[in-house]
C-alpha cells in the first residue's frame, strides 16, 4: 500500500501533526495493537486451559509481523477488515493460528485498540501542553509588570499588564491540562463481552474450565493494562467518544482565543506583538511587504475543525441503535485521528508563538500614551471626590475634557487630555499640577495585576514540576 501526491491524501498524513502522533494513528500501529489484544485474549484462555503453551508462543513469535498488503488482499475477498487481519495473522502462525479471535466479536478487538490509541495520543498532548504552559510561565514572569492597554468590546479600556493578560490564556490551558489528565484516568475499553455484550460465547467455552467469563475478561484486560466498562453492548458506550472530543474541543477553544487575540495584537493598528518571521519568509504572493500572522491563523483554522468534532460524536452517541449500529464506523476512522493530530499541531504551533513572539515596547508605549490618559480619569475622579468635589459634577468636568481630547486623538494627533485637565479651574482648585500628573500616569493604574501574574506563574511552575515525578511513577 503506497500513496503519492498524484492522488488525494489527507493533510494529516504529511502536513499537520508530529511524526509521533501520526504513527499512533497509523494503520500499521492499529494492526500491531490488534495483535496485542488477540494475544491478551489468548493468554487468558491459556490460563483457563483452552489454549496450549505452544499455540500462545506461536502467536507471540509472529505478533510483530504486520502485513498490511496481505491483509488488504484478503479484505477484497472477505469485505471485512477485521476478518482479513485475523486470516493474515493466522497464516503466519501454523500452530496457534486456529485459535485467534476465539469467542470474540470484531469490536472486542477494535474498541479496545481505539481506547489504547486514545490513551497514547492523549499522553502526547499532555506532554505538549505541559511544555507550552512552562513557556507561558516564563513569558508571564518576564512581562508580569509591563503595563499595557487592556481592551473591552475591542475598545481601549484600562491598563493591565502583559503578564496578567498571558496568565488568562495559561490559566485556561492549565484547566485543559487537568481535563486531559482526568480523561486519561477515566478511559475504559470495551473488555471482552462478545457480540451483544452478554459474554455468551465466552461463558459457553469456559463452562468446564473453572474460570468464569468475567475472570477471563479481567485477566485479558490486565495484560493490556486497560480498565474496562462493566457494561457494554457490542461496543463501548459512544458517550466516551463524546467526552474525548469535548475535552479536545475545549483545549482547541482556548488556543483559538489565544490565536485570535494574537492576530489582533499583531495588526498594525495595535502592533504590540508579532509572530516569529524568518528572513526568507513570504507574507503574501501579491504584496511583498506583508507579514501575515500565518501561525496564529493556522491555530484558529485547525481549532475550528476540532470544535466541530463533538457534533459528530454526539450523533454517534445519541443514535447508537440498540446493541449496535455500524453507522459510526467510518466517521470514527476520521474524527478520532483527525482531532488528535489537529490538537497536536496547534499545540506545537502555540509553542512556537509563545517562544518566538516579539514584544514591541515602542508600540506598547505609543498605545499607553494615546489611550492611557482616558483610563486614568477614574483615578482623578476618585481623588476629586476625596478632595471634596461633588462626584457627579467632577464626572462632567472630566467628561467634557475627554470628549474634546478624543476628537484630537481621532484626528491622529497626540492626546491632549492631561493639558485640558490641568487648566480646568474646578480641578486645579482641588488637585495640584504635580498630583494630577501622578494620577494621570496610567502605567501605575494596574492594581494587583502584576503581582498576581507573578504568583500565578510561580504556582504554575511548581505544579508542572510536581507532576513530573507522578508521571514517571505512573509510567513505571
Amino acid at each position: 500500500m503506497s500513496y503519492g501526491h498524484q492522488e488525494f491524501i489527507s493533510p494529516f498524513t504529511w502536513r499537520y501533526g508530529s511524526v509521533q502522533m501520526r504513527q499512533i494513528w497509523s494503520e500499521w500501529h492499529k494492526r500491531w495493537l490488534m495483535r496485542r489484544v488477540w494475544l491478551a485474549l489468548a493468554g487468558a484462555q491459556q490460563q483457563a486451559g483452552l489454549v496450549t503453551d505452544e499455540q500462545l508462543a506461536d502467536l507471540h513469535s509472529h505478533a510483530d509481523e504486520v502485513d498490511i498488503t496481505r491483509s488488504l488482499e484478503l479484505e477484497k475477498e472477505t469485505r471485512h477488515d477485521v476478518m482479513a487481519e485475523i486470516r493474515t495473522f493466522a497464516e503466519q502462525c501454523p500452530v496457534g493460528g486456529g485459535i485467534i479471535h476465539w469467542g470474540a466479536t470484531s469490536a472486542d478487538i477494535t474498541d479496545n485498540v481505539d481506547v489504547m490509541r486514545i490513551r497514547e495520543a492523549a499522553g502526547v498532548l499532555i506532554l505538549r501542553l505541559e511544555e507550552l504552559l512552562l513557556r507561558f510561565a516564563e513569558r508571564i514572569e518576564q512581562t508580569a509588570t509591563l503595563p499595557v492597554m487592556a481592551y473591552s468590546h475591542i475598545q481601549p479600556a484600562e491598563p493591565t499588564t502583559l503578564g496578567y493578560r498571558l496568565s488568562v490564556y495559561a490559566q485556561d490551558l492549565s484547566h485543559n491540562l487537568v481535563d486531559l489528565k482526568e480523561l486519561v484516568g477515566n478511559l475504559k475499553g470495551k473488555g471482552f463481552k462478545g457480540a451483544v455484550g452478554s459474554q455468551a460465547s465466552f461463558s459457553e467455552m469456559l463452562q468446564d474450565t473453572g474460570m468464569t467469563a468475567a475472570e477471563m475478561e479481567r485477566r485479558a484486560m490486565a495484560f493490556l493494562n486497560l480498565a474496562y466498562f462493566p457494561v457494554a453492548t457490542q461496543t463501548y458506550t459512544r458517550q466516551q467518544d463524546l467526552g474525548v472530543t469535548n475535552t479536545l474541543a475545549s483545549l482547541a477553544s482556548t488556543l483559538h482565543k489565544f490565536g485570535l487575540d494574537f492576530r489582533l495584537m499583531q495588526s498594525p493598528a495595535i502592533g504590540e506583538w508579532s509572530e516569529p518571521f524568518a528572513a526568507d519568509q513570504v507574507g503574501s504572493s501579491a504584496m511583498p511587504f506583508k507579514r501575515n500572522p500565518i501561525i496564529s491563523e493556522n491555530i484558529c483554522s485547525l481549532a475550528r475543525y476540532i470544535g466541530a468534532m463533538p457534533a459528530v460524536a454526539w450523533e454517534n452517541a445519541g443514535q447508537a441503535i440498540l446493541e449496535r449500529s455500524l453507522d459510526d464506523s467510518a466517521n470514527r476512522r476520521l474524527f478520532l485521528p483527525g482531532a488528535f493530530i489537529a490538537c497536536d499541531e496547534i499545540l506545537l504551533k502555540a509553542n512556537k508563538l509563545v517562544t518566538g513572539m516579539t514584544i514591541d515596547e515602542t508600540a506598547v508605549k505609543r498605545n499607553m500614551d494615546r489611550y492611557g490618559p482616558f483610563a486614568a480619569t477614574e483615578r482623578l475622579l476618585m481623588a476629586l471626590v476625596a478632595a471634596g468635589a461633588d462626584r457627579q459634577q467632577a464626572h462632567e468636568w472630566i467628561r467634557q475634557a475627554s470628549m474634546r481630547a478624543w476628537q484630537e486623538v481621532k484626528g491622529g494627533r497626540p492626546n491632549p487630555l492631561i493639558e485640558y485637565l490641568r487648566v480646568e479651574k474646578q480641578i486645579n482648585e482641588r488637585i495640584d499640577p504635580e498630583q494630577l500628573l501622578t494620577l494621570m500616569d496610567a502605567s501605575q493604574y494596574v492594581g494587583t495585576a502584576g503581582q498576581r501574574a507573578i504568583e500565578f506563574a510561580s504556582q504554575l511552575k511548581r505544579e508542572l514540576a510536581e507532576s513530573k515525578p507522578r508521571q514517571a511513577a505512573d509510567s513505571s
